[in-house]
This record gives structure tokens, C-alpha cells and sequence, in this order.
């Protein structure tokens, strides 16, 4: 393991400047994302983490993870020693190697997203013990129509995520049926965050 030192750079620059009242602020947003799936929250208090974690993703992990949070890295994000250095430094998470560990799951390729199953599913008893994944995308608008149902949603919300892979409609339709168990995602973008808890049912089109 890696050990930071207190003045490299890569672990404590492109933090929160009023850490304190910037997680407010963002935990409000995002619990509003997750109160109104397919609803975008704005992310206005944001973070300079290093790349490819982005600024709208940093803030969420600053805002929601801590030393009692485990976090999975995707490939990508697991390679870069700034990237968890800076984690370490803003957020004190550990991070693991096995997905089946994990609180909090980082993907910064949505093309790359690992199966929804490979991840804590939590159990009949406590579903909260599942995997809260956070998906980096290129955009909350531009891509194919979705169309949401399901608590929180009044009849029906319409989004249009760019960058999600075309598996993962099959994907989200097999985390409904494990219900209560199963995964929640956010979709993290430079507009936002959008939510989709596993309540939420999802079909193409508009």
C-alpha cells in the first residue's frame, strides 16, 4: 500500500473549499435525485479530483463516502495512484478488491459496466447492505429515450442518459426482480445526478 504523504499534491488539492457546508448542499442534492428518480439534481458545489474522476462524481464520493464506507474502483480508476489519493485524503474510504465487498462502486467507463449481479445484492433481511454504484456518463441528454416508473415518480419520468451500454436494459430489468434486494445506481454526468433505485422500472422509448 501506498503511503501519502500530508503535502503531495495528487491527495489534497481539488477538495471541497467549505467542506462542511459544500456536503450539505450536495447531500441535499442528492437525496433529492434519489426522492425524484429521472429527476436531475444539480451538483453546484463541485470538486477538482484528479482524472477520470470527474468533478460531479468527486463531489459525491467527498459528500457520501467515509472510513466506514468501503468503495470498489473500476479498472481504470484502480490504476490511477492520484485517484486514490485523492479519495484517501478527502474521503478516508478503503478500497477494496472484491466487488462483493464493496458499500460504494466507482465506474468511470459505463461501457465497461460489470455485470449488476457481480455486486452485494444485500439480503432479504437488510437490502440496504447492497452496492450503491455511481456511473460515470457523457451526458444526461443526447441518448436514447428511457422512460421511468415507480416510487417517487408521478406516473411517469422520461430521461435520456448518453453513454449507458446497451446490456444494461437487461441488466436493470434482472435487479428488479431480486427486489428488495438488488443495486441502486447514480448516473453522474457534468449536468448532475440522476437516480435509479431499484425500484424503479425502466423501458425504452418515450
Amino acid at each position: 500500500m501506498t503511503v501519502l504523504q500530508a503535502n503531495d499534491p495528487s491527495a489534497i488539492q481539488g477538495g471541497f473549499a467549505n467542506p462542511v457546508f459544500d456536503a450539505q448542499a450536495v447531500f441535499r442534492q442528492v437525496m433529492e435525485a434519489i426522492a425524484r428518480p429521472g429527476k436531475i439534481a444539480a451538483i453546484e458545489n463541485l470538486t477538482e479530483p484528479p482524472a477520470p474522476l470527474t468533478p460531479v462524481t468527486g463531489a459525491i464520493a467527498a459528500t457520501l463516502f467515509d472510513h466506514d464506507t468501503q468503495i470498489w474502483l473500476d479498472p481504470v480508476l484502480a490504476r490511477s495512484s492520484d485517484v486514490a489519493g485523492w479519495l484517501a485524503f478527502n474521503t478516508a474510504a478503503p478500497i477494496v478488491r472484491e466487488m462483493l465487498d464493496a458499500d460504494f462502486a466507482v465506474i468511470s467507463d459505463s461501457e465497461a459496466l460489470p455485470s449488476l449481479e457481480s455486486f452485494s445484492q444485500g439480503t432479504q433481511e437488510y437490502p440496504d447492505r447492497s452496492t450503491t454504484l455511481i456511473v460515470q456518463i457523457a451526458a444526461l441528454s443526447g441518448g436514447p429515450g428511457l422512460t421511468l416508473t415507480g416510487p417517487g415518480i408521478q406516473e411517469i419520468a422520461h430521461i435520456v442518459p448518453q453513454g449507458l451500454p446497451d446490456r444494461f436494459m437487461d441488466q436493470w430489468s434482472a435487479n428488479g426482480m431480486r427486489f428488495p434486494r438488488g443495486v441502486d445506481v447514480l448516473l453522474a454526468a457534468p449536468e448532475g445526478v440522476i437516480a435509479l433505485p431499484r425500484t424503479v422500472k425502466i423501458k425504452r422509448g418515450r
